[in-house]
């Protein structure tokens, strides 16, 4: 039973790390675009810096996700892939004659 779990947690973390790597790339485009804005605006900024330095922890935690992620799924590569839960024999009834 345990491994089913594990198996089961595994590919839920798996799910989560993809969706957070999603929200952390548009965190980084978004703290992008605002340091490019204020450094045009008001070049060296405490703005700008800012966003600067909030681009560096977006980017960085997107590519910690990215490389959690990877080693995951060159870690569980070697394992088959079982997509639905096995099928159980259903019972046959047959009509008696």
């Amino acid at each position: 039973m345990a491994p089913e779990t594990d198996h089961a947690e595994s590919v839920r973390a798996l799910r989560q790390l993809r969706r957070i790597r999603t929200f952390y790339a548009g965190g980084a485009a978004l703290w992008a675009a605002s340091a490019v804005s204020a450094g045009w605006v008001d070049p060296g900024s405490r703005q700008m810096w800012i966003a600067v330095v909030l681009l560096l922890v977006f980017t960085t935690l997107l590519s910690m996700a990215s490389l959690w992620l990877w080693r995951q799924q060159a870690a569980g590569s070697g394992e088959p892939v079982h997509h639905a839960a096995p099928r159980k024999t259903a019972w046959r009834h047959h009509a008696s004659a």
